[in-house]
């Protein structure tokens, strides 16, 4: 048995669903539309370029999180995965999946969105094993803040890490699957680097060594 890591965002799904949140609840007016909007849309330009804050885009993405109730977060969350997450949900990222599984190896979605949007993406998927940013829970609300280091960047092979020796499992033969340029540390983590619909760097970086290029969306 192998590892396989998979990124979730423009990977497993067609398009970003943080920042697809964050139009989200813009639309329906949970937040002031147009500066959230703005706001969202000058991170994830910052994401694309490698240049995100992560920090201060963790505060931001959590930022409904502390307002509402955990009901009224979920109905939200639930309205938000049929309107704009199902759409994005790839039949061949399905069958790579499905083919890791036959092979005995096991899955697991590395993610910089917080898990409580990507929770349900992954439970579709059928994935159990998922690592993201986890916002911090007291007396059975949000605080808006998070729990220990977000997975972005070098904090992916950070937690990657932590998982193994929770766990007990190795590296060997391992696979890692994604799109960005910000998931390069976590590529070269692995033994079977994989760039799937890869942004203009990545696919420079994965041409220059000769790691394999994939589509799931053609």
């Amino acid at each position: 048995m192998a590892l396989a890591f998979f990124d979730l965002d423009e990977t497993l799904i067609s398009a970003d669903s943080d920042h697809a949140w964050g139009d989200f609840i813009a639309d329906r007016g949970l937040v002031d539309p147009e500066e959230h909007k703005a706001r969202n849309a000058a991170f994830y330009e910052d994401y694309k370029r490698g240049e995100l804050d992560i920090d201060a885009y963790m505060r931001f993405s959590c930022l409904l999180l502390s307002r509402l109730t955990m009901p009224e977060l979920e109905a939200i969350r639930d309205q938000f995965f049929e309107e704009r997450v199902r759409p994005m949900l790839l039949p061949r990222a399905e069958a790579l999946l499905a083919e890791h599984r036959a092979k005995g190896n096991e899955v697991i979605v590395v993610t910089a969105t917080i898990e409580f949007i990507t929770r349900p993406i992954a439970t579709f998927y059928g994935v159990e094993h998922l690592i993201a940013p986890v916002p911090e829970v007291r007396d059975g609300r949000y605080t808006g803040e998070i729990v220990g280091v977000p997975s972005f960047r070098e904090g992916k092979v950070i937690r990657i890490n932590e998982f193994l020796e929770r766990t007990g499992q190795t590296l060997a033969g391992s696979y890692c699957y994604s799109d960005s340029r910000n998931d390069i540390p976590m590529l070269e983590l692995v033994d079977n680097p994989v760039a799937v619909d890869p942004d203009p760097e990545l696919r420079r970086v994965a041409q220059e060594r000769k790691w394999p290029i994939i589509s799931l969306r053609s």
